[in-house]
C-alpha cells in the first residue's frame, strides 16, 4: 500500500489549471491551492483581470502565469493548452470553472442565448478536459501517473430554478460527464469529481443578491444563514487537487451552506 505523505494538502511542485480563474469561485479555487504551494495558470478572457489576479497569487510565493482564452473556442483552447504545457510542463489539475448565465422566460428563451450557455458551460468544458485528460493519459503511459479533473456544476443541476433551465440543463451534463470520465481515466491514477455551488457572491450573481424579495425569500433557507464567498472553495480545491482525495472519485461535492437539505 502506498503511504501519504505526513502533510496530505502539500501542493508543493504541482501545477493547477483553473479556467475562469480570475475572479469570483474560480479565483478562491486558485487562491486555496496557491497557499499550499500549487504553481496556478489562469485562463480568462478579460486580460486586465489576468493581470491583477497574477500579481495577487504570486504573493504566495509560487508560480503564476495567465492566458487570455475563451472556452467557447475549440482553437484558443488547445493553443491555450499547449502553451500551459510550454510554460509549466505539466498540468496535474485541472479546475473547468468557466460559465455564463441567462435568464428569461423558457417559452421566449432565444436559440441564441441557449447556444451560448452551453457553448461556454458545456462545449468549453468539453475542450478543456478532453485536452487536460489527454494530456494525463499520455503522463501515466509514461509511467507518471495521477491528475485530478474538477468540474464546476451548480445547485441548480438538482433544484428547480425558474428562467435558468439553459444553466440548468447545461450543470447538469457537468455531474454526468464527470462521472464517466472517473470510470473512463480511473485506470490512469486520474480521479474526476464535480463542485456545486451553492448561493454564492460572486459578480455573476450580485444583482439577484441585491434584490431585497430574492434575499428575503433565500436567506432564511440558507441554515448558515449567509451567501457563500469565494473563501469557501479554497479548502474543497485543496483537498480534491492532493493525494488526500486519491480514493475519492466520481461524487458531487454540494457546496451550499446547507440550502439543499433544508
Amino acid at each position: 500500500m502506498q503511504a501519504m505523505s505526513k502533510n496530505l494538502f502539500d501542493l508543493s511542485g504541482k501545477v493547477a489549471l483553473i479556467t475562469g480563474g480570475n475572479s469570483g469561485i474560480g479565483l478562491g479555487f486558485a487562491e486555496g491551492v496557491a497557499k499550499q504551494g500549487a504553481d496556478v495558470c489562469i485562463w480568462g478572457r478579460n486580460t486586465e483581470k489576468n493581470a491583477a489576479v497574477v500579481e495577487q497569487l504570486r504573493e504566495f510565493g509560487t508560480r503564476v502565469h495567465a492566458v487570455e482564452c475563451d472556452v467557447s473556442i475549440e482553437a484558443e483552447v488547445d493553443r491555450s493548452f499547449a502553451q500551459t504545457l510550454e510554460i509549466f510542463g505539466r498540468v496535474d489539475s485541472c479546475f473547468a470553472n468557466s460559465g455564463v448565465a441567462k435568464s428569461g422566460r423558457f417559452e421566449e428563451f432565444s436559440t441564441e442565448d441557449w447556444r451560448h450557455v452551453m457553448d461556454v458551460n458545456l462545449d468549453g468544458l468539453f475542450y478543456t478536459f478532453r485536452c487536460a485528460a489527454g494530456h494525463m493519459k499520455q503522463r501515466a503511459e509514461a509511467g507518471d501517473p495521477g491528475g485530478r479533473l474538477i468540474g464546476t456544476s451548480s445547485l441548480g443541476a438538482l433544484m428547480g430554478m425558474a428562467r435558468v433551465e439553459a444553466y440548468a440543463a447545461s450543470k447538469g451534463a457537468v455531474i454526468s460527464m464527470m462521472q464517466a470520465l472517473a470510470v473512463e481515466y480511473a485506470r490512469y491514477g486520474v480521479t474526476a469529481n464535480s463542485i456545486l455551488p451553492g448561493h454564492i457572491e460572486t459578480a455573476m450573481t450580485e444583482d439577484n443578491y441585491a434584490n431585497e424579495k430574492f434575499a428575503n425569500a433565500i436567506l432564511p433557507r440558507i441554515p448558515l444563514r449567509r451567501w457563500g464567498d469565494r473563501s469557501d472553495f479554497e479548502g474543497i480545491a485543496v483537498y480534491l487537487m492532493s493525494e488526500a482525495s486519491r480514493y475519492h472519485t466520481g461524487d458531487s461535492l454540494l457546496i451550499d451552506g446547507g440550502f439543499f437539505l433544508y
